[in-house]
């Protein structure tokens, strides 16, 4: 009661409402390479575990060899890791991530080509009895699936690619441009060439197959 004989109303206390903290699996890429880059430990995993399907899907489609993907699909999240300080945000973290796995995938078949050179001048340095010892035959799988891959493989590397990424992963003429690192029109001509050299390849080996 105040001096003026009134009940005094007890004051109301405001609740200030906290803050709600949102879950780094909620958070969109770019929120979480800022994260990565003030040193947040746990940023750069949610990134790993978001995109790392993706990357071992094309890495798989590129070479069609289960073992390679593990070891490949690691070095191109090492790479991004060590490269995500120097991030601009000039382009999606995605289409980021996938020109590096293109990038590392071109290595491995430049790589696989020196082996390769190497492999043949062996042979030919060999005797016709070591030759017979070094060949093997791979055993025939009917698979269409396995013809559609074999017929991929038997594309230069910069075709392969291309036709992976579009037909394959679904990417935008604008997107592969930006990863392969060439102009639209150079993907549409990629694009074209492969899709005809595959359908030559393939010809044969369906009607061999039926």
């Amino acid at each position: 009661m105040n001096d003026a004989g009134h009940t005094q109303e007890p004051m109301a206390y405001q609740t200030v409402a906290q803050p709600v903290e949102v879950p780094l699996q909620a958070k969109s890429d770019e929120v979480l390479i800022t994260l990565v880059q003030q040193g947040e430990p746990g940023a750069f995993r949610v990134l790993v575990e978001r995109h790392q399907e993706r990357i071992r899907n094309l890495i798989y489609s590129i070479f069609h060899e289960p073992e390679i993907v593990d070891d490949l699909s690691q070095e191109v999240f090492i790479k991004a890791y060590e490269a995500l300080p120097n991030f601009r945000f000039q382009s999606s973290f995605y289409t980021w991530l996938y020109r590096i796995a293109v990038n590392k995938s071109r290595d491995e078949l430049r790589k696989r080509k020196v082996r390769r050179w190497f492999s043949l001048q062996t042979l030919l340095d060999s005797s016709d009895k070591d030759l017979s010892s070094k060949i093997a035959v791979e055993p025939r799988d009917n698979e269409l699936q396995e013809l559609v891959a074999a017929g991929l493989q038997s594309l230069p590397d910069k075709y392969r690619i291309a036709i992976t990424l579009k037909d394959i992963d679904g990417l935008s003429y604008e997107e592969i441009a930006e990863i392969m690192e060439c102009e639209i029109g150079t993907v549409k001509s990629r694009l074209s060439r492969a899709r005809a050299m595959l359908r030559r390849v393939l010809e044969p080996l369906v009607k061999e197959r039926a």
